[in-house]
């Protein structure tokens, strides 16, 4: 899934960024699959997860879980972030064991998630990595503020509001987890780490004159 790909930022902060989401194919198995997304997303419900969601429904930040579940219909795509490897591994394990028959995807450092998935014995099927971003890229946000906006791989959140809200962090107007959790709302399909966001916000504020 090419949206998850184009994360920006520094090596030790990425990795504790992870999405796992799973989808069905469209000629093999979309049929009837939205009873089993609605299995995936039970299955990781008590994990502590940044943010979850389906692109056609929204995200916790937007709506609401019980939502979200009973509106899955086949070829949906269910997402769930999380910030901690372990918690990845024991998403990785539940969903091993349930066996629903439908992909599902890890986006990350990959030497993380090889890690993991030795770790809970399942094998790497296929590898995708971001080449990068060509051309213009003097046109881009500077970097701090890119590795917010990355977060939402549709191009949701906006670079102007992340500085607006890196501003009233800075100036003691709003809280860094309100910032980051109105950054969240716009990423309709939940891949938006809110807290991997609440701690950039705080870098960024600190690096602010005012």
């Amino acid at each position: 899934m090419s949206h998850t790909l184009h994360r920006c930022g520094a090596a030790e902060d990425l990795k504790q960024d992870f999405v796992v989401f799973s989808m069905s194919a469209k000629t093999v198995n979309a049929k009837g699959s939205g009873e089993t997304m609605k299995r995936f997303f039970e299955l990781l419900r008590n994990l502590p997860a940044a943010n979850f969601g389906d692109v056609k429904t929204g995200s916790r930040f937007n709506t609401d879980w019980q939502t979200i579940h009973d509106r899955f219909r086949d070829q949906s795509v269910a997402h769930y972030v999380f910030s901690d490897r372990h918690v990845v591994a024991q998403a990785l394990r539940a969903l091993k064991d349930a066996d629903l028959g439908l992909s599902v995807i890890v986006s990350g450092v990959f030497a993380e998630i090889e890690a993991i998935c030795r770790e809970v014995g399942l094998p790497v099927h296929t590898v995708q990595y971001s080449g990068g971003v060509l051309g213009r890229t003097d046109r881009l946000p500077p970097g701090p503020v890119l590795a917010i906006t990355t977060m939402c791989g549709h191009g949701l959140v906006s670079a102007r509001l992340v500085e607006k809200l890196a501003r009233q962090v800075k100036r003691g107007q709003k809280e860094a987890a309100a910032a980051a959790a109105e950054l969240a709302r716009p990423c309709m399909c939940g891949v938006f780490n809110v807290e991997r966001a609440e701690r950039l916000l705080r870098e960024l504020a600190d690096r602010r004159d005012g």
